[in-house]
């Protein structure tokens, strides 16, 4: 491809070299250069590819794409943007032929709800007969291909790489996953988004390399809105009215008042058989019963978020109810039967304002006992450990301490930092180290009427212990568990 058609939609100066050079691959990792590359100069977070310069070029490289001036020989075309990290996502749209122009493309933001929200609407979709990617923080689904995720919002070049395998393999859209860093980091750039969805905000992703503040973290999310056709948005957040600041899309609203354009009433809790769920009428733009085997009342607005998103797509409601009925999420308040006396769950709960979340909503269904079973990882924040020991010895009946992800520290010590947190309750605990053993403690001592989570690991299928991932997946412990292995 001409690199002057890669540059059709940013601003740019071409400091030195042709507009009509070939370009046989647009690269951003040095590792990955060939001969008549394109290669992104992008400042990352830890390394700065405006230094890898002249490696590359020695590699073969055709065209730099540059911020800040780089010394490179005569021969070779470089093009100054004010941007490299937007310029990327452009240039990579075009490298593609714009897929994002074949597909109805769904973005959903939000502090919570984005994961379980985004698995909502492909399980309405693909009932109602359309086929549905996915991108997100547990993997990215293109037709039969599943790929474990590194990133909530990958890099640019990879998502509209996905995007293009989308169409390749006859998506007719994508739901994703829109996080904060995306939108600032430009990752989601070069192409209009169908429909924005906003679920809620609160203060998280503060600190080094992430938002300088509150007010920052609410601007990047509100950029969505500034990126999309359709906005349709959480009318109960208090936040609305900052993060649709300067929203150039329509707007629709979903809540549980009659204020919203799609409101819910009439909620009912189920609790029964190993499963917790909650009944609800859907009011104003639909009007239907709907049933989901998911507790709690933000369980209420990811699905009123999904019937608001389906509604423009046709979806009937029978269709609709079907759905939701049967959608799961993997590590999401995700059920695991193992008895009809009691039940048990995985959740990826893992800090104090997830985990205090999830355990207030189960104390709702008035369980005989709340039993919550976590760790903390290694060679993070110590303040987690304390904060989250502190919320379950306040709101579980018994916590079982174990390990998560020990990565280089002691299990013990990380157990010790949790417990200097309960002892600030009266909550009952028990430490078991090995994860296995804690859950089959847990399982072997449930309780007719007991509610018993799994938090912190959800979706993930390993440990990592001094450097090293092993496999592990808690739902193949439960199994071994009830086969006595």
């Amino acid at each position: 491809m001409k690199l002057i058609q890669l540059l059709e939609n940013i601003e740019y100066t071409c400091v030195q070299g042709s507009l009509e050079t070939d370009v046989k691959s647009v690269v951003y990792d040095s590792r990955k250069v060939e001969k008549d590359s394109l290669f992104l100069c992008i400042k990352g977070a830890v390394s700065d590819g405006h230094k890898y310069a002249e490696e590359v070029v020695r590699k073969g490289a055709s065209v730099l794409v540059v911020q800040d001036p780089v010394p490179v020989p005569e021969g070779v075309t470089v093009i100054r943007v004010a941007d490299s990290r937007y310029a990327m996502a452009c240039i990579s749209a075009a490298w593609f032929e714009h897929p994002a122009e074949k597909l109805k493309v769904i973005g959903i933001t939000g502090t919570k709800g984005k994961t379980t929200t985004t698995y909502l609407v492909k399980s309405i979709l693909e009932n109602a007969g359309y086929k549905v990617g996915l991108i997100g923080t547990i993997e990215a689904i293109i037709g039969e291909q599943v790929i474990p995720a590194a990133n909530t919002t990958p890099e640019s070049y990879i998502v509209q790489e996905y995007f293009a395998k989308m169409v390749k393999a006859g998506c007719d859209c994508v739901v994703m996953e829109v996080s904060s860093q995306g939108l600032m980091l430009h990752r989601t750039a070069g192409f209009l988004f169908d429909f924005g969805i906003f679920t809620n905000i609160e203060p998280d992703h503060i600190g080094p390399n992430e938002h300088k503040d509150f007010e920052d973290y609410m601007h990047c999310k509100g950029l969505l809105f500034q990126q999309c056709k359709v906005g349709i948005v959480n009318a109960d957040d208090k936040h609305l009215e900052q993060v649709l600041e300067g929203h150039t899309c329509q707007i629709e609203t979903y809540g549980l008042t009659e204020k919203a354009d799609l409101w819910a009433k009439d909620l009912e809790l189920i609790n029964g058989k190993g499963v917790l769920g909650i009944r609800y009428e859907a009011q104003g733009l639909m009007d239907f019963p709907v049933e989901i085997d998911l507790p709690g009342k933000f369980s209420v607005y990811n699905s009123l978020t999904a019937i608001a998103i389906c509604r423009h797509f046709g979806v009937s409601t029978e269709n609709i109810q079907k759905a939701l009925r049967a959608a799961k999420v993997k590590g999401r308040i995700e059920m695991v039967k193992v008895s009809d006396e009691f039940t048990l769950m995985i959740d990826y709960a893992h800090n104090a304002m997830s985990l205090e979340s999830l355990l207030t909503t189960l104390k709702e269904y008035k369980p005989k006992r709340l039993v919550c079973l976590f760790g903390c990882g290694g060679n993070r924040s110590r303040l987690r450990r304390y904060e989250m020991g502190e919320v379950s010895g306040k709101l579980a009946d018994l916590t079982i301490i174990t390990s998560d992800n020990p990565r280089n520290e002691e299990p013990q010590a990380i157990i010790d930092d949790i417990k200097t947190g309960i002892h600030k309750t009266n909550g009952k605990y028990v430490e078991i180290i090995d994860r296995k053993e804690a859950i089959a403690y847990a399982i072997h001592n449930g309780q007719p009427g007991d509610v018993i989570v799994l938090a912190g690991k959800g979706h993930e299928d390993y440990q990592e212990i001094q450097g090293k991932k092993y496999p592990m997946d808690e739902r193949d412990l439960i199994r071994d568990i009830l086969a006595g292995k």
